[in-house]
């Protein structure tokens, strides 16, 4: 191919092994055919499926366009492909997507609807221009672990039966939080599956959502379209005239949403939803600066989960730390493990993914804080007096497991902040 960087990517040893079939069959497709876009699309998703990956970039550079996947988290440079081919690749998936090809200025957002019929899953395309040109990512969805139960997702006994407990709550508000791609829609979805498995006399469950991702028999889900009418406050004002009992909101985004859903925990309604934040604590920070009265929150809401996914460890080649290895944590070096790599991982040493939570409830000292507008570091503070498992304990009992490495779990969580939380 013209102009491609195949060879020079295909010698950089931060490269996966699994990309030199994918580059050689990249590179095998005859640049005469009338179908060669299209090859070259159904060749990148096909192997992007088959290697798990929840993301493939399609990314333009001054010499070529770079095809990147996220594997279990992490984005990974796969292939390569030649920079001519730009415009054509990024025509291919909108019209697969039935995105307007002619606007090549603005981000855009669609469903590829053959995608479930032709690659096994369902996918999501996100267009958005750079300087070198427009940049698409595929989303792909897991059709194995996309339809999990709350009993599946791997949450700890303790952890497990707190989220039980809240799910038996008639009303107040339950908020999941955790950066992108860190499973909340997952936890979400069970969640629901399970309401509707033990509401035997039958709740009235409604959702508003962008978009809708699962379709749950016997739930009432609508789809807001943001810049029109129907965005998520206005949606949630008319959906509490259609007496629900039972509210799913796809994401805070705003101080109108976050104070239409605390009002409607407030009056009956069970509420659950997410919301973007560092940490649990993070969560009630950011409703206080969104203007939510503290007596309000301390009033509403039920409880809080954290949650993160952690690379697992590969079964086939990981090996047991030594020593002097044991980085920062040598309480752990015993029984801490190492990524070793091989064929079944591609060479990274992990395959699939651990998740890791914490569930934050309100106890006197926190309900104290958030009435005193106290800010973030004095509500971490608050929280010590609990006695909870934190996020960073979950996440050392996986490594004393086998199931991850501290190294992942610094990766993902960054070193303590507090010592409370190692506790």
């Amino acid at each position: 191919m013209a102009d491609s960087i195949s060879e020079n990517s295909l010698r950089n040893p931060g490269r996966l092994p699994c990309s030199v079939k994918l580059q050689t069959e990249l590179d095998a497709v005859n640049p005469l055919a009338p179908d060669r876009i299209g090859r070259v699309v159904d060749i990148i998703l096909t192997d992007a499926v088959e290697r798990s990956a929840s993301d493939v970039h399609f990314e333009p550079t001054h010499r070529a366009v770079a095809i990147r996947y996220r594997l279990d988290g992490v984005i990974q440079q796969v292939a390569s492909v030649a920079r001519d081919l730009a415009p054509n690749l990024v025509a291919r998936l909108k019209v697969l997507a039935e995105l307007l090809t002619y606007r090549v200025d603005i981000p855009q957002e669609g469903s590829m609807r053959e995608a479930l019929a032709r690659y096994g899953t369902e996918m999501r395309v996100s267009s958005f221009p750079t300087i070198h040109g427009e940049k698409v990512v595929v989303r792909i969805f897991d059709s194995a672990g996309h339809c999990l139960d709350l009993e599946q997702l791997g949450f700890s006994p303790e952890l497990l039966a707190g989220m039980t407990e809240l799910l038996r709550e008639r009303t107040g508000a339950v908020f999941l939080t955790g950066p992108s791609g860190s499973g909340k829609t997952t936890s979400i979805y069970a969640c629901l599956r399970y309401l509707v498995r033990n509401s035997a006399s039958g709740r009235h469950i409604v959702t508003i959502e962008d978009p809708v991702e699962q379709i749950i028999e016997g739930i009432s889900q609508s789809q807001v379209r943001p810049g029109t009418e129907f965005d998520f406050a206005r949606g949630l004002r008319s959906l509490l005239r259609q007496d629900p009992e039972v509210i799913m909101i796809g994401e805070v985004r705003d101080r109108e949403t976050a104070s239409i859903a605390v009002e409607a925990a407030l009056t009956g309604h069970f509420v659950f939803t997410t919301l973007h934040a560092g940490s649990a604590c993070g969560v009630l920070s950011r409703l206080l600066d969104m203007g939510i009265e503290p007596y309000l929150l301390t009033s509403s809401v039920k409880g809080i989960l954290n949650q993160r996914l952690l690379r697992r460890l590969c079964e086939t080649c990981r090996k047991p730390r030594s020593p002097a290895s044991s980085g920062a944590v040598p309480v752990l070096a015993e029984a801490g493990w190492d990524a070793a790599g091989c064929d079944r991982c591609a060479g990274t040493g992990y395959r699939g993914r651990v998740l890791v939570a914490e569930l934050l409830k309100f106890d006197e000292p926190l309900r104290r804080a958030v009435l005193a507008r106290a800010d973030i570091s004095t509500l971490e503070a608050a929280t010590v007096q609990l006695d909870r498992k934190t996020i960073w304990s979950e996440a050392e009992q996986a490594v004393g497991k086998g199931l991850t490495t501290m190294q992942e779990i610094e990766r993902v969580l960054g070193p303590p902040q507090y010592t409370s939380q190692r506790r």
